[in-house]
C-alpha cells in the first residue's frame, strides 16, 4: 500500500494536521510527517516533493496558514495528488489561506478541502489511494454505511417524538 506523506508550514499547524494523522491512522493507512516551509526551506520541500514516490508516497497533504503556498510548491515539485488543507489564521480567519491554496495556475492542481478540513483531507487521500487497493476501498464503504446508519437511527428518534400520527 502506498503512504501518504503530509507537510506542514509550522509546527503551530500540528493540532489541525493532528487530525488528518489521526483520521489516516483509523484506515491503516501509512505517512510521513515533515514541517517544511516553502518560503524558509524551500529546497527542502522541493526535495520531499520530488522524492516522494520514490519514497512510496502515493498522495500528498499539505497544511498552511496565511500565504498558504506550500500545497502549490508541493504540486509544482510532482506530478502526485497534492491536497491542501487552508489553515485558520487570526488575521482573516483562513479566507486568505483557502484562496492561496485554492487559486493554482492550469497545469498544477491543488485539491482543496475546508479550511481546517484535515479529516477530509485524510478522507480525500484515503480514496484516492483505495482507487487501486480494494481494502482501502471497502473500508471506505464500511465507514458510509456506519455514519448512514447512525443518521437513520437519529432520524428514528425524531419522527418518533415529533410526528404525531
Amino acid at each position: 500500500m502506498k503512504k501518504v506523506g503530509i507537510v506542514m508550514g509550522s509546527d503551530s499547524d500540528l493540532a489541525v494536521v493532528e487530525k488528518a494523522i489521526n483520521t489516516l491512522d483509523e484506515y491503516d493507512v501509512d505517512y510521513e510527517v515533515r514541517i517544511l516551509s516553502a518560503h524558509r526551506t524551500p529546497v527542502e520541500a522541493a526535495e520531499f516533493a520530488r522524492g516522494a514516490r520514490s519514497r512510496g508516497v502515493g498522495v500528498i497533504i499539505a497544511a498552511a496558514g496565511m500565504a498558504a503556498h506550500l500545497a502549490g510548491a508541493m504540486a509544482a515539485n510532482t506530478t502526485l495528488p497534492v491536497i491542501g488543507i487552508p489553515v485558520r489564521s487570526k488575521n482573516f480567519d483562513g479566507l486568505d489561506a483557502l484562496l492561496s491554496t485554492v487559486q493554482m495556475p492550469s497545469g498544477i492542481p491543488v485539491a482543496t478541502v475546508a479550511v481546517d478540513g484535515a479529516a477530509n483531507a485524510a478522507i480525500l487521500a484515503v480514496q484516492i489511494l483505495a482507487v487501486s487497493d480494494a481494502e482501502l476501498a471497502t473500508k471506505l464503504e464500511t465507514a458510509r454505511a456506519i455514519a448512514a446508519d447512525k443518521v437513520r437511527e437519529k432520524d428514528a428518534v425524531v419522527v418518533a417524538k415529533y410526528n404525531k400520527a
